[in-house]
């Protein structure tokens, strides 16, 4: 798996939908909160949602070389079979999302929340054949004080991945909607490396970030011998606007969740949702492989 991770051709689907963000990935999939009463009903159908996808002919590891998964659906079954397994046969390494979201915005970022029993859940992925976990935060402004914050967090939390034998990726995103987001990527950068400077010999990392405004930003960071691989948000780009952007940065591959399920939608028969997952799978693995 760490093999496929650092030279595999292809992105991680970002299959880790959860809590307050469910309710729009269905909508966007077709289905409307009236279709559901409570939260059990509500996951449940996402399930099958992330269900379908893993399952479809098109979604395998010629294309795709990760996964990222919500609990519920690492917990979870998928055509008689637990889910990491079925992703395993399929040659898809499986991540696991970890954070319990976002603090309220301070000081231009949001820090993630705490994360009772993560050693305990930790425990638990490894054994199911997880390979890796993500944990996300965000950066909404050029505070040197706030991303250093943020930067700090995220190293000591993959820390204790590293500890407990899975590989992290840290995903601190800055906002598209960031007002002086250029100036907030350089100093993400530099605050990153210095960590990745402070490492002990032989420990790597992956890293998920916004796709830079300014083209190759990231290449330090790709470049790094502590990084096994750079992946790439689509933060709200749509599909097409994420590829154009992915193509311009040298090493990064995507991680896309929206901009991957985009055409999806739960009255498609299984040959028209394959067909539309094959097109997107096609459109991102080129952003992700053939660099302008």
């Amino acid at each position: 798996m760490t093999e496929k991770m650092a030279n595999g051709d292809g992105f991680i689907a970002a299959l880790d939908q959860s809590g307050g963000s469910t309710p729009k990935a269905l909508r966007g999939y077709g289905i409307e909160e009236s279709a559901y009463s409570n939260d059990d009903e509500m996951f449940a159908l996402i399930h099958a949602m992330r269900s379908r996808i893993i399952t479809a002919p098109s979604f395998n590891g010629d294309k795709v070389v990760g996964a990222i998964l919500f609990e519920r659906t690492m917990n979870g079954n998928a055509d008689g079979k637990p889910v990491p397994q079925i992703l395993h046969d399929r040659g898809v390494v499986p991540f696991l999302k970890i954070d319990k979201g976002l603090e309220d915005e301070s000081d231009g970022v949001q820090m993630m929340k705490p994360m009772p029993g993560l050693d305990e859940l930790l425990a638990h992925a490894k054994e199911l054949g997880i390979f890796g976990t993500k944990e996300r935060s965000v950066v909404h402004a050029a505070s040197k004080s706030g991303i250093a914050a943020i930067v700090r967090q995220q190293f000591e939390v993959g820390m204790q991945v590293v500890r407990a034998g899975l590989m992290p990726i840290l995903e601190p995103e800055v906002s598209l909607k960031s007002p002086d987001r250029d100036a907030a990527e350089k100093i993400l950068l530099e605050e990153i490396r210095a960590q990745l400077d402070a490492l002990p010999d032989g420990t790597q990392v992956m890293l998920k970030l916004t796709i830079p405004a300014t083209p190759d930003l990231y290449k330090p960071l790709v470049d790094h011998p502590a990084v096994l691989r750079v992946v790439a948000l689509s933060g709200g780009y749509s599909r097409d606007e994420a590829c154009d952007h992915l193509k311009q940065n040298h090493g990064m591959i995507a991680s896309f969740s929206r901009a991957l399920l985009e055409d999806l939608r739960a009255q498609m028969s299984d040959e028209e949702f394959d067909a539309a997952l094959a097109s997107a799978i096609d459109q991102i693995y080129q952003a992700s492989t053939q660099k302008s």
